[in-house]
């Protein structure tokens, strides 16, 4: 019973929740509290904030995501995208740093949290369904880059601090190749090779990466020690980490600045989103899982609404720590929650010894996560039967690496939908026809007969299969292939149109065809249509259309049109005609002296 009070609060995971599952998500939050330690300290500085405010960052918001958002294995926090966005729209009203700067950063992350939440509340989360496969492929594979570069030259101990963009940064390390760390590269090399020998021989149900770490923090320790002997400078450490005690606090403002901040939030809720739903997604592609955009971008937002008044600046899905999270063998997001809480324990408890964490092993980790996020197979699937899907991914990949995720994502859903309207304006307009004049035969599309040239055809009486939706980016295409039938030398008068498969028309597809209908009176002949949909004879109605043409032109069965159309046809063209399409030509013998 408190199970599924529970689950109608926090969703279906609370089902799932086992000693097991417990364990498991325990040691995966444990690997995600450790991998967000020099991350959380790295990327407050990144957006001009004091160190703690990136650790607050990573505890109360973690929680409220996780438990109240769809994902099961998205970690929220601090990110480098939200950090540099942060610091880049705050800097021109306030000194980074300062006490105002402070202040503005607080309040603007609880409007990003209510923005969020609105739009969540308001069920506007079906826009994420916009993201299609293709750019999910795409900004996977360019956050791997991405996540991989920027681990090198932690790796090589080589610094990048100076270095903006994915290219630049390349050039930078091979620029100072020559300034490789050894010392570094050995605990790098020990931490992933460590990693992948316990993944290899001893299955995921080992904390891997975790082993990995602890492998790489005794090579660390025991380098630092021997360094003055081996003639190596030491290697680098998280250090001294400060109190992660996140205290209630209301941020002070000055009403005038509200109309700026507002605008600030509301571009940060965009870029937050955006990362945190591709991730989402792209994590769901891999697990099996269903996302309710709707339910994350609500616990997205009470994370940040609630993260403001506790210290907590801009937070969204960290893919640095969602996808070690995935790898690890999370369950439910109780792994978010135990990332969180031992983030404090281990601090308050501990933090002499992780103190040791060494950089170059996080790095090491971060690169393994990037490699495992390459879907090589995909890779070739696209190319080899979507090319235009496979250049979709491909664009959303550079744009992720060249300019900025949130930018890529926007690039890669517009060429998406670019590629969706161009697809469905061009519905199938299909000429059918018959192959031989046997009692069972059926009606073919003229264009898959083996001989088109021999299809039998009635001269008077033109039918066509419609596939597709005729709306006001489409009517152009079926107008033109109308008029091709109808300008013909030897175009019949009629047109029957079996639309059992045009699914919707606007009011520009119900015009078009009043249009057709027109010509075709013009013609001598007239418009029929076979089982048309209930939406689009809702259409009609309103439009006055089915009143016009009249009702008894619309038919049930392709046996009731033909015989009805038959009787309205011209018979003395009928008795000159050898064609004989239709079983009712046998009523009218056949004279061939006479001409049509």
């Amino acid at each position: 019973m408190i199970k599924q009070r529970l689950t109608k609060i926090f969703g279906e995971w609370v089902l799932d929740v086992n000693a097991r599952s417990l364990r498991v998500d325990m040691t995966a939050g444990l690997l995600g509290a450790v991998l967000v330690l020099p991350q959380a300290i790295a990327f407050a500085m990144l957006a001009g904030l004091p160190a703690e405010y990136g650790l607050y960052t990573a505890i109360i918001p973690c929680i409220i995501a996780a438990l109240f958002g769809s994902s099961r294995h998205v970690m929220s926090g601090p990110t480098n995208a939200n950090s540099l966005a942060l610091f880049a729209m705050l800097t021109p009203l306030a000194v980074a740093g300062s006490s105002q700067y402070i202040q503005l950063a607080l309040i603007v992350t609880v409007l990003v949290g209510l923005i969020q939440a609105a739009i969540g509340l308001l069920k506007l989360g079906s826009l994420a369904n916009f993201i299609s496969p293709a750019v999910l492929g795409g900004f996977t594979s360019g956050a791997a880059m991405l996540i991989a570069v920027h681990a090198i030259g932690s790796g090589l101990g080589i610094s990048d601090a100076s270095v903006h963009g994915t290219w630049p940064t390349l050039q930078h390390y091979v620029r100072h190749i020559d300034q490789v760390h050894w010392g570094t590269l050995i605990v790098a090399l020990l931490t992933g090779i460590g990693a992948l020998l316990v993944k290899r021989f001893l299955g995921m149900r080992w904390p891997f990466m975790l082993v990995g770490l602890i492998a790489g923090a005794v090579a660390g320790v025991l380098l630092n020690l021997t360094s003055a002997e081996l003639g190596l400078t030491g290697v680098e450490q998280v250090g001294d980490i400060p109190s992660p005690w996140p205290a209630f606090h209301i941020p002070a403002i000055s009403w005038q600045q509200l109309p700026d901040l507002v605008g600030i939030a509301f571009a940060l809720s965009i870029v937050a989103l955006g990362q945190t739903i591709s991730i989402a997604k792209a994590l769901a592609t891999r697990s099996g899982q269903v996302i309710d955009p709707n339910r994350e971008f609500t616990g997205q937002g009470l994370s940040n609404m609630v993260g403001g008044f506790f210290s907590s600046y801009v937070s969204c899905g960290s893919l640095n720590r969602s996808l070690p999270n995935l790898e690890a063998g999370a369950k439910t997001p109780l792994s978010s929650v135990a990332s969180a809480l031992l983030l404090m324990v281990l601090i308050a408890l501990f933090h002499n010894l992780l103190a040791y964490i060494p950089v170059p092993g996080i790095s090491a980790l971060l690169i393994l996560v990037a490699w495992s996020l390459f879907d090589i197979r995909r890779w070739k699937s696209l190319w080899q039967l979507e090319r235009v899907e496979f250049l979709i991914a491909a664009s959303t990949a550079i744009a992720t690496v060249a300019i900025r995720m949130e930018v890529a994502i926007l690039l890669g859903t517009l060429l998406s939908l670019l590629l969706y309207l161009n697809r469905t304006s061009k519905p199938a307009v299909r000429p059918l026809g018959f192959t031989d004049r046997s009692r069972n035969r059926q009606l073919e599309e003229i264009g898959q007969m083996t001989s088109p040239s021999e299809a039998l055809q009635c001269p008077q009486l033109a039918m066509i299969r419609m596939e597709g939706d005729i709306y006001f980016g489409a009517t152009a295409h079926v107008s033109a292939k109308l008029n091709d039938l109808r300008n013909r030398p030897d175009a019949p008068k009629h047109l029957l149109i079996m639309s059992r498969s045009m699914n919707f028309i606007d009011l520009a597809g119900a015009e078009l065809w009043e249009q057709e209908r027109q010509s075709r009176k013009k013609m001598g002949g007239d418009l029929y249509f076979h089982r048309p949909r209930n939406d689009v004879i809702k259409m009609w109605r309103k439009t006055g259309f089915v009143e016009r043409m009249g009702s008894n032109h619309i038919f049930l069965t392709k046996e009731q049109a033909i015989a009805t159309i038959f009787s309205s046809l011209d018979h003395d063209i009928c008795r000159g005609c050898n064609v004989r399409a239709f079983r009712e030509c046998a009523q009218i013998p056949f004279e061939p002296s006479q001409k049509s």
